[in-house]
């Protein structure tokens, strides 16, 4: 995580993969209030990858995941039919080094 936060010029991937992270890393914290600021935290990251990057379906498969997984009522699951589109038209975009098989398990 320090590697991520620490880069000068994140770019979206990073970005993307940070604000998963934290959204994780949300579930380990004792706080109640720091676990909601953290999954925010990570929420915005995510959001900022895709609105500097929005074509690349990598960043949608991130954010895809992290909405199917998170608790209802932290309110973060308004793009998940839009990202299954989304990666459903974009199937052949995605990098090589993506496992292919955990996107099609997301999206079933």
């Amino acid at each position: 995580m320090d590697r991520l936060e620490g880069s000068k010029q994140q770019t979206p991937l990073e970005l993307a993969y940070l604000g998963g992270l934290k959204t994780i890393w949300a579930n380990h914290v004792f706080s109640p209030i720091a676990k909601l600021n953290t999954f925010k935290e990570g929420r915005k990251d995510i959001e900022r990858a895709i609105l500097m990057d929005p074509k690349n379906p990598e960043l949608r498969f991130i954010r895809l995941s992290i909405q199917k997984n998170a608790p209802s009522f932290l309110g973060y699951k308004s793009n998940i039919a839009e990202d299954r589109r989304f990666i459903q038209a974009n199937w052949g975009a995605f990098s090589p080094d993506v496992p292919m098989a955990d996107v099609k398990t997301l999206l079933d």
